[in-house]
């Protein structure tokens, strides 16, 4: 199995509309691959501006903010590509397309890597920054997963969660929790545009 590096990938709408989701790069010897599902705004954006930005972040709201609509994180502009960044990262990938593999479920768009930078340190790892990430992933696929799955591995979470987590990572925490519990009670709207939608 290739390693899948957790991001939040910045793609370009035709006008510049800038759109922020969740996505896992695939590692691919020197490149990354993006397999968003179809249908979804990151795969449009994709074939119609080939660039997109990975954004490593250890701000885990903005997981499961993309998730939860709550999508305006501020950016900046790129150094190469015409994709912002998110200004918040702790470094970024400007990514440009090289290959595009096509495929029903999940096109793969092969990147090279052309610009890198960082901009703060890393402070360490934080089971409820992971818990948070795992939980994103399940909230993702909601109308994929059994019910009872998903809410033992949320509950699973929750202690990861209830031990170690700052203000930040309860607050993005608690969005999934709502938001898997609002599905679960018929009041799901339109799939949010994570994994199971595409990203």
């Amino acid at each position: 199995m290739p390693m899948i590096r957790e991001a939040i990938v910045t793609t370009a709408g035709p006008l510049g509309a800038p759109h922020i989701a969740p996505l896992g790069l695939i590692a691919e010897g020197a490149h990354w691959v993006l397999a968003p599902f179809h249908p979804s705004t990151t795969l449009e954006n994709l074939r119609l501006t080939p660039f997109a930005v990975a954004n490593f972040t250890d701000d885990v709201r903005v997981f499961a903010g993309c998730l939860t609509g709550r999508r305006d994180w501020p950016l900046a502009p790129s150094e190469v590509v015409s994709v912002p960044r998110l200004r918040a990262c702790l470094a970024h990938l400007e990514l440009a397309v090289i290959e595009t593999h096509e495929d029903a479920l999940r096109p793969r768009f092969v990147c090279r890597v052309v610009h890198r930078a960082a901009h703060a340190p890393f402070e360490g790892f934080n089971r409820a920054q992971a818990a948070v990430i795992e939980a994103a992933v399940l909230v993702s696929r909601l109308n994929l997963l059994p019910r009872a799955e998903i809410e033992t591995e949320l509950n699973r979470l929750a202690v990861a969660v209830g031990k170690t987590a700052g203000e930040r990572e309860a607050e993005a925490f608690g969005w999934l929790v709502e938001k898997a519990a609002r599905f679960f009670a018929g009041e799901a709207e339109e799939a949010p545009d994570g994994r199971h939608s595409g990203n």
